[in-house]
């Protein structure tokens, strides 16, 4: 049977943790958090549900997951982010994995929280995501936003069944700050890689956004969340476009 490390990074996650780290105590053989300097009850509550606990100053997503995984005493990791939660079939075929014993790396369908709704539709649904892999060869990428993983060599993928509960946003003002967050990243990453915002970009990038989220992958099958959310990701295209045309004029000053 194959033993697994979780790893979690945390900054102020009181609200999340403590539903993390119970849908990890069937799973996991050892977990560890790394807090960026929390000031809630995040790391009072990991160390009273038995996490190894280390502070890191944030040195950004990627590597603040890298040094979870140096840390790590087996093989295998298991990457959650502290508002993601195992569902009970999950928790089943992870288990069933590790008896039969771990090979390659594994993925597994991302559902998403918008507002008090489980959204099945739309962009972010099936959003596959590879969260239980070997460390020896898969690592954490150095991006700022939206961290992927390196993969050194050709490696089985397997799929599980069960769904990884990620519990995004519970209210409008909660998405509202992140968009606002996210887009900065990511008009900073488009601008060191040389990106320019062009205005039809601005223009009809968020237009085809809203149609491929609501329309084409059935979003309005949500309802108002679907037609919200959808709206949203609209937003982020048009405010990510925005931000990178104005650090491209400021380059020119």
């Amino acid at each position: 049977m194959s033993a697994v490390t979780a790893v979690i990074i945390t900054h102020n996650e009181a609200r999340n943790i403590q539903q993390c780290l119970a849908s990890l105590k069937t799973v996991a053989d050892e977990i560890i958090v790394v807090d960026s300097f929390s000031t809630d009850d995040t790391v009072a509550i990991c160390e009273r549900e038995g996490a190894i606990v280390k502070q890191q100053a944030w040195l950004g997503f990627g590597p603040q997951k890298n040094v979870g995984i140096q840390l790590a005493k087996h093989e295998y990791i298991l990457s959650l982010d502290a508002d993601e939660a195992l569902d009970e079939v999950l928790q089943a075929s992870i288990l069933a994995a590790k008896q039969q014993g771990l090979q390659g790396m594994y993925d597994f369908t991302r559902l998403n929280f918008y507002y008090g709704k489980f959204l099945r539709h739309g962009v972010e649904y099936p959003d596959y995501k590879i969260r239980l892999f070997p460390k020896s060869i898969v690592r954490w990428n150095d991006e700022l936003v939206h961290e992927t993983l390196q993969i050194s060599q050709n490696i089985q993928q397997n799929r599980l069944k069960g769904h990884l509960l990620h519990y995004t946003y519970f209210a409008i003002r909660e998405h509202v700050a992140k968009a606002n967050k996210y887009t900065d990243l990511g008009a900073e990453l488009n601008f060191k890689k040389g990106k320019r915002a062009s205005w039809f970009k601005i223009l009809f990038s968020p237009l085809f956004t809203f149609i491929q989220a609501y329309i084409v992958k059935r979003g309005f099958l949500d309802g108002r969340h679907g037609f919200i959310v959808a709206v949203f990701h609209a937003y982020g295209a048009f405010m990510k476009y925005t931000k990178l045309w104005m650090l491209n004029n400021e380059k020119k000053k």
